[in-house]
């Protein structure tokens, strides 16, 4: 593509530092005709916890997860998708996406992303280590003891692992309450029984840091519930759905990351095509697939030679997405996961009873959940 003139606008980007969440997206602004569109990142503890505010101060076009929904509607700084698009083409992406992919970014009547990218925790572990991976969270304590396993607990992830075992044991999340007491017990009890040296060990690695040393052969061999990356698909990680509760559901709670436009974003016709564009089926099961990307339309998950590019991944962890529960999404609901994260993790390494732990975990929700807020 040819430099812009002087008088052509050029609108920046922001998305996090991965090849899943970057090389897409830069190849396709350099390829996009009549658009001069450069695309920044920024890392992956940045992705999930940076005010959503400061970054579309600063770019057009913002990479967010749906946790970030409220924190922007508060702040008024982002654009609905219907200002953008026609109502059909928006139920058209609805109809298409893996799970609840954009309806995760549904908020206060109105939608604030489109879902670039799908994921969700799914399980990641060494074919080489483990004969059949796990069905259900009943057999991972004893798996425990003979094979090396760690929980993700870094960041917000022992939080959202919290909710995800809950999730599969039943709970729903609803109203001014974060979690069901009696289920909460069990949730926690089945975390702690998993919290033996390999995951204290591991307590400081992020989702790629995990993969990384699982594909390394770095001393873990199964982590229950991680964010899938289809990068390590091809470099010796094997996926499987997240382990089911004792009624056959699968606890995972939904990632993936969804493109907002800012205030700030001059919008024309040409950077509106380019988003269609994105969100093509015919891009979604070849561009971005072919440039390193997690697809989030539906057909791409099921595409054979995506999946035969792939090691399977798509089609292993599809159920999972598909059943794939939502995180809170109110104004605060980042600031509640930073510091319930935290108190869940010290918890879980000190070996702490559970009812304090879960009477600060229901203390740090109100406090960060106003009584009434949406959800």
């Amino acid at each position: 593509m040819s430099a812009p003139g002087a008088s052509e606008a050029v609108w920046r980007g922001l998305t996090w530092d991965h090849p899943r969440g970057f090389n897409a997206l830069a190849a396709a602004a350099a390829q996009a005709e009549g658009l001069s569109l450069h695309w920044d990142k920024h890392p992956l503890e940045g992705f999930e916890s940076h005010p959503i505010a400061d970054l579309c101060a600063r770019y057009d076009l913002v990479v967010l997860d749906h946790p970030h929904v409220g924190e922007a509607v508060a702040a008024d700084c982002l654009v609905p998708v219907e200002a953008l698009f026609a109502a059909d083409e928006i139920a058209g992406w609805q109809a298409a996406v893996a799970g609840p992919s954009l309806a995760s970014y549904h908020f206060a009547g109105q939608h604030w992303a489109l879902p670039l990218d799908a994921a969700t925790q799914v399980m990641a572990y060494r074919s080489d280590r483990i004969d059949a991976p796990p069905v259900a969270w009943v057999e991972l304590p004893a798996l425990s003891q003979r094979r090396a396993v760690a929980l993700s607990l870094a960041g917000p992830h022992a939080i959202l692992s919290f909710q995800s075992v809950c999730g599969a044991f039943g709970a729903a999340r609803s109203g001014d309450a974060f979690m069901d007491r009696a289920i909460g017990r069990e949730g926690y009890a089945l975390m702690l029984a998993l919290t033996g040296d390999v995951t204290v060990k591991a307590q400081a690695l992020n989702p790629i840091a995990m993969l990384g040393a699982i594909e390394r052969g770095e001393g873990i061999d199964l982590c229950p519930l991680i964010y899938g990356y289809v990068n390590y698909a091809t470099r010796g990680v094997e996926f499987a759905d997240a382990p089911r509760g004792p009624d056959g559901r699968i606890g995972s709670t939904l990632g993936g990351t969804g493109i907002g436009v800012s205030k700030r974003c001059a919008v024309t016709p040409a950077l509106l095509d380019h988003l269609r564009w994105l969100m093509s089926e015919r891009v979604q099961r070849s561009f971005i697939p072919q440039h390193e990307g997690q697809p989030a339309l539906r057909a791409a998950w099921q595409d054979a030679a995506v999946n035969a590019a792939t090691g399977n991944f798509f089609a292993a962890t599809l159920a999972s997405v598909e059943q794939a529960l939502l995180r809170p999404r109110h104004d605060g609901a980042i600031a509640f996961q930073t510091a319930a994260s935290a108190r869940l993790r010290a918890a879980l390494i000190a070996g702490a009873a559970a009812d304090p732990v879960l009477d600060d975990l229901e203390t740090l929700y109100r406090t960060h959940h106003p009584a009434g807020a949406e959800t």
